[in-house]
């Protein structure tokens, strides 16, 4: 017979029929409920509600994880009763027909070993039976009206079937749908213990036991934690009834029932269990997903504090405290030095006061030593268990193919590593690496810059009688960029000595290059004893040739001594800022008349300047360093920086030079964005 025929159909005469085909996915029970639901409602049949859409709940759910092919849901009402009929399309053999058959098993394990889903269907249904056709299996279930006459109602094949004799030992279907039908209340901080406990409770008073208990193990170090408790503690472990609790890892637990042996204890409690661990494993999950999410945010805040650190130290340093305790009782940082041989870096531990311990023990050397481990974990690039005394387990640090070293990571005070944290742990080390290698790459950056910097600066200034000399010189904040600026100060062949500031456009390697250029050619051609324009014309040709494009800014001032106690100055501007001349009886003013930039024009323009300085005078010489330097939108500026010179008459050039690099970096709180250069030349005769 076909779901869509038979005598069942034709039974319903003051009834209603519903046939739907549904497919095998988990929102198949609630659609197949919702079917029921209608019938019973157009039937007036509502007092039947709870024990038929529990059948019919076990019933499509049994079939969707079982026979995974689409079912057809019969449903047929009449004044009498209903019936459900669920049908898959599983191959089955066609000499199994047990239709209409009520099933008298003398043992309910019998059933039970059928499935959950027909133990319900035998205790709550007025009869029911299977049918195997060649396109699969059907299975029907009858629930007659309380009090009404059973013969008014058929089956799927048409032939009434006794009632189920009475068993006072079953609970009654109304506590039982309850009991299949709760659920914990997911707005609770924790739902599961009272939801456990009521769980517990209605099945211990529908079996009549003395006593129970639920025990779960979170898999999170603490153990076996009892997580329901019901009636008292049995005398001897023996007579509890136990059953697992069917949750995966990290999860593990088992109900335990104190009840007298009968027919329905186990498989109720067996169903119990299965109910409970439902709820258990959406528990996990939820737990699972929440701690996933907590690792992601702890690893993108390990790599913003990683990233923010570009000191090899201190990001070696960092590493350990990122680690424990949340991850471990003690990490500890090594690194490889160019022999491979391993130096600790870093060490830190949940308890100060084992931190001598750990040095010790991973000082030791040995073959079964930490040491030997980690030599073993660097050297194969794969995690390394550790020993005892201090168990845990190392990982190598590699950053763009280079090994780097190890972290080694202490296990937890009271359980293992679990894969999540072991997976996170690499990750770390991952990001520790690459961390390592970003701080060493900048170092030496950094070490290069400040080599190529000091070589395009005078070691020290010389020592004239009758004139002062002093500089100041403050690098970009981004000490790892070689900037433009210069000064230098060079003997003339006529017994003059020539001062020399300049800014060649742009940072980096290549204005570097070009200010190494500069600096190298002005010394070459004033020490063939070349006039100051003519050199000034030349080293533009050179600039104009060789420069890739880059310009250059300069002031040369050839100074000697002029008539009485005074210096004369020849002053020559190529696109630089005039200098201050700073008088020794007060009084601050610009001088000298501007020219062409250097690397700019074929030819240039650089008017010399005459200019005298008295005993106590100085002239001051910058870079745009200082005029440029921000707080916001307002300049430093050169009125400023006059204004600052005004008060430092008399004073020697080393303090004026100090005095007016104090002045423009407390102007801002940021770095320099520019290098800033000050010189000062001081008429010091008396």
């Amino acid at each position: 017979m076909s779901a869509e025929a038979g005598p069942a159909t034709a039974g319903a005469r003051n009834g209603a029929v519903r046939h739907v085909r549904l497919p095998a996915d988990r929102r198949t029970p609630a659609a197949a409920r919702a079917v029921v639901r209608s019938v019973l409602t157009e039937a007036h049949l509502d007092e039947l509600a709870n024990e038929a859409l529990l059948l019919t709940t076990e019933l499509t759910t049994n079939a969707v994880e079982h026979a995974r092919t689409e079912l057809d849901i019969d449903v047929v009402a009449d004044e009498v009763g209903l019936t459900v009929t669920v049908s898959d399309f599983a191959a089955g053999s066609g000499d199994e027909l047990t239709v209409g058959t009520r099933n008298d098993a003398t043992e309910i394990n019998e059933v039970s070993e059928r499935g959950r889903g027909l133990l319900l269907v035998d205790h709550f249904a007025s009869r029911w039976g299977t049918t195997y056709l060649p396109t699969g299996k059907g299975v029907w279930f009858r629930l007659d009206r309380p009090g009404a006459d059973p013969r008014g109602g058929t089956d799927p094949e048409g032939s009434a079937t006794p009632i189920a004799a009475d068993d006072r030992s079953a609970p009654s279907a109304n506590a039982m749908s309850e009991l299949m039908q709760t659920a914990p209340d997911m707005y609770a901080d924790d739902p599961l213990p009272d939801f456990a406990a009521g769980l517990l409770s209605r099945l211990a008073e529908m079996v009549g036991a003395a006593g129970g208990a639920i025990r779960l193990d979170r898999g999170d170090g603490q153990g076996r934690q009892v997580l329901a408790r019901f009636g008292r503690q049995p005398r001897d472990d023996s007579e509890l009834l136990r059953v697992p609790l069917t949750v995966h890892r990290p999860y593990g637990g088992e109900l335990e029932l104190d009840a007298a042996p009968s027919a329905y204890a186990r498989p109720l409690a067996v169903l119990t269990a299965e109910r409970l661990s439902l709820h258990l494993e959406n528990d996990r999950l939820r737990r699972a997903d929440v701690r996933r999410q907590a690792w992601l945010t702890f690893l993108a805040e390990a790599s913003e504090l990683l990233a923010q650190s570009l000191d090899v130290e201190l990001t070696m340093a960092l590493i350990p405290q990122l680690v424990v305790p949340r991850l471990g009782q003690w990490c500890a940082v090594h690194t490889t030095d160019e022999w491979g041989r391993l130096r600790l870096a870093a060490a830190t531990h949940a308890d100060e006061s084992m931190l001598p311990q750990l040095h010790k023990v991973l000082a030791e050397t040995g073959q079964d030593s930490i040491q030997a481990r980690l030599r073993e974990a660097s050297r194969s690039a794969a995690q390394i268990p550790l020993g005892g005394p201090m168990e845990g387990f190392a990982v190598p640090l590699i950053a763009r193919g280079q090994r780097l070293g190890t972290l080694a990571v202490g296990r937890h005070q009271r359980h293992r590593h679990d894969p999540d944290e072991v997976a996170v742990l690499e990750d770390v080390a991952r990001r520790a690496a690459l961390a390592i290698e970003n701080a060493r790459i900048h170092a030496e950056r950094r070490r290069v810059a400040q080599t190529l910097q000091q070589s395009l600066l005078p070691p020290a200034l010389p020592l004239v009688d009758g004139i002062g000399f002093a500089a100041e010189y403050v690098p970009t904040g981004d000490d790892a960029e070689v900037g433009g600026d210069f000064y230098d100060v060079v003997p003339l062949p006529d017994g003059r000595w020539l001062v020399v500031i300049g800014d060649v456009s742009g940072k980096g390697v290549q204005a570097a290059a070009v200010t190494g250029l500069v600096r190298d050619v002005i010394r070459v051609l004033v020490g063939d004893g070349k006039p100051l324009p003519e050199a000034l014309a030349r080293l533009n040709e050179t600039l104009v040739e060789r420069g890739s494009g880059r310009y250059c800014t300069l002031a040369l001032a050839a100074v000697g001594p002029g008539d009485g106690n005074q210096l004369d100055v020849a002053l020559h501007l190529a696109g630089h800022d005039r200098p201050v001349l700073l008088a020794g009886k007060g009084g601050a003013a610009f001088v000298g008349t501007g020219g062409t930039a250097l690397g700019l024009l074929d030819t240039i323009t650089s008017p010399t300047a005459q200019i005298a300085l008295a005993p106590g005078d100085s002239l001051i010489f910058y870079t745009d360093g200082v005029t440029e330097r921000r707080r916001g939108r307002e300049l430093f500026g050169t009125d400023r920086l006059r204004d600052a010179a005004a008060p430092l008459a008399g004073y020697s050039a080393d303090v004026v030079a100090a005095r007016l690099r104090a002045a423009a970096i407390n102007f801002s709180v940021e770095p320099p964005r520019d290098d800033i250069a000050i010189l000062v030349l001081r008429n010091d005769m008396v």
